[in-house]
């Protein structure tokens, strides 16, 4: 079974797990190298639900949202690394989202029952309206874990 999908597979398997009453979690981000907060965010949001989609940033929009030189890791290599974690059940291979109602389009089709995120999240705003639009709900997972981010990491290496 590959676990690494595009956006109109995604929609397929979650209409199949809403018939059989699975509760879907969304989470979604750039993953660019993964760390332990990664890990414990991915962990908590399973808990949440049945099964976790995971929206990965493409390209394109990392480099937008963390700046030039990023991403370190290809949106194809990020895939195969976030598939290997068993709370994952499926990558979603997002195209390069320009705006809100790309996103917005896709999370209407996919329909969540939850979305998952983490304190003090700068998008929390855009995830509430999301939610609001498909009745899901927010959960958090986690509080951010200090001194633990890709980019952190990346100048650390540097």
């Amino acid at each position: 079974m590959n676990r690494i999908i595009k956006p109109k597979e995604a929609i397929k398997v979650s209409k199949e797990f809403k018939k059989q009453g699975k509760k879907i979690v969304l989470v979604g981000g750039c993953f660019d190298i993964v760390h332990i907060g990664h890990i414990k965010f991915l962990e908590n949001s399973k808990k949440k639900g049945d099964i976790l989609f995971v929206l990965l940033e493409s390209n394109e929009k990392v480099k937008k949202l963390k700046g030039e030189g990023r991403p370190i890791n290809s949106q194809i290599e990020r895939a195969y690394v976030l598939q290997s974690i068993k709370y994952i059940d499926y990558v979603i291979l997002l195209p390069n989202m320009k705006n809100d109602d790309d996103y917005d389009k896709l999370i209407s089709q996919l329909k969540p029952g939850v979305i998952a995120t983490i304190k003090n999240d700068s998008m929390i705003e855009h995830k509430k309206r999301q939610a609001k639009l498909v009745g899901a709900k927010i959960r958090y997972a986690m509080s951010r874990i200090k001194n633990k981010s890709t980019t952190q990491l990346v100048k650390l290496i540097k």
